[in-house]
């Protein structure tokens, strides 16, 4: 949710009754029938994570402890496999159960903080740039953000919904094998309630938290993403509507001003996401090679009512955090082009006006060549560009570690 109240306007007269992010003015703080963001205001406040109050806060924080942190800390202290089972099938199942638990809330907690910073800073409107800094973009870039809008949450409940649908059968098979037994005394009463249907429930319950916080700030950069890539799609054609202008000085210096802008815009992008990608990256490869460690250690025979958690929770991690690393390369290779299309356009005008030679004309054009050289931009983290040679590097460094467990595993067997 949102801290303060704003509003912007669009030089482009635009229909009033379409949607707001084409009004020439709309109030960020209000949630009507029209606004873009109805659909995550609601989400938020279904994931409890309406931060607008101090009150809506603190359920916040409250929903996230018993969620992210009591209920998967008592699934794991109190879970029991059912006495038919082998002991190393027990323990499989436990240290299985255990590690997808950790993963889960380790991503859930670095995802609920990220969120907690944004709101407290930014606010939801400022952090998908809704604010008057999307009234300098063209009625293009308007449209089609409202479009991604609108794709995003169906995004969302696609990688959801069939995740959910698995997790839930397995939880099925998992907790009718399963049994909590209670190391305290409890009053008669209790002893006899229905522990299993009631974990059941609430680790469901859990699972669809976590999973949900982890995934909205996922899209969230996605979206944020996109508004650059649409940016930089926008920028091109400024080079070929400019390709026969004579006035190559001001055709220079608008597109080095509007170049700026977007640069500033991904810088942001970048300085925002940065701890949330590479905490995420940190967590997911400990979880993915713990994974590795305990299926190739385990004696037992693996079967989705064991080791479905770990399917599941691989699923999901890896959908949502290749979700951001494509998007942010995407911008990454979106800026990096431009220094193509400008050599190519300063080649250009120099050849048709090469009849009527103009010395400040070509030194405007070579100026911002060499500046967008040197200023390719993209997302970065911490001074890296997050370009197909940094996931490149990030590939050969997880499969360095799988191999190196591999060779470690044959050497114990």
């Amino acid at each position: 949710m949102t801290t303060t109240d704003d509003k912007s306007s669009f030089d482009e007269p635009l229909v009033t009754s379409g949607p707001l992010l084409l009004n020439p003015s709309y109030a960020r703080s209000k949630s009507t029938v029209h606004d873009e963001l109805r659909s995550f205001r609601i989400c938020l406040k279904w994931w409890a994570l309406d931060h607008s109050s101090p009150a809506s806060i603190t359920l916040s924080v409250a929903t996230f402890l018993l969620l992210a942190l009591i209920i998967p800390t008592a699934t794991s202290l109190f879970l029991r496999p059912a006495s038919s089972l082998s002991s190393a099938s027990c323990s499989s199942s436990v240290s299985f159960n255990r590690l997808a638990q950790v993963s889960e809330s380790g991503l859930a907690a670095i995802s609920f903080l990220t969120l907690a910073v944004f709101f407290r800073r930014y606010g939801l409107r400022q952090l998908l740039f809704l604010d008057s800094t999307l009234q300098d973009d063209s009625a293009f870039v308007r449209r089609a953000y409202a479009r991604e809008l609108h794709r995003a949450f169906k995004l969302l409940i696609f990688i959801l919904l069939p995740s959910f649908s698995v997790e839930f059968a397995h939880k099925i098979l998992f907790f009718s094998s399963s049994s909590f037994a209670f190391s305290m005394t409890f009053p008669v009463f209790l002893r006899y309630m229905p522990w299993n249907s009631i974990f059941f429930l609430a680790s469901l319950i859990s699972w669809v938290y976590r999973t949900g916080v982890f995934l909205l700030v996922c899209v969230l950069f996605c979206l944020t993403c996109e508004l650059q890539i649409l940016r930089f799609e926008s920028f091109f054609k400024i080079f070929e509507e400019t390709s026969g202008d004579n006035q190559t000085c001001s055709s220079a210096g608008a597109i080095f001003q509007e170049h700026l802008r977007i640069k500033t815009q991904v810088f942001k992008t970048s300085h925002r996401y940065r701890i949330f990608i590479v905490a995420c990256l940190v967590t997911i490869t400990i979880s993915q090679l713990g994974a590795l460690m305990l299926v190739l250690l385990s004696k037992s025979n693996k079967n989705f009512c064991n080791s479905g958690d770990l399917v599941v929770c691989s699923v999901v991690q890896l959908s949502g955090f290749l979700m951001c690393l494509v998007g942010a390369a995407r911008i990454t290779h979106r800026a990096q082009r431009v220094v193509s299309i400008a050599s190519r356009w300063h080649m250009a005008l120099t050849s048709i006006l090469s009849s009527t030679p103009d010395e400040q004309g070509f030194e405007s054009r070579q100026a911002l060549v060499t500046y967008l050289q040197h200023n390719g931009g993209g997302i970065t983290l911490f001074g890296f560009a997050l370009d197909r040679g940094l996931l490149h590097t990030i590939f050969a460094f997880e499969m360095t570690l799988v191999l190196w467990i591999l060779s470690k595993v044959v050497v114990l067997a």
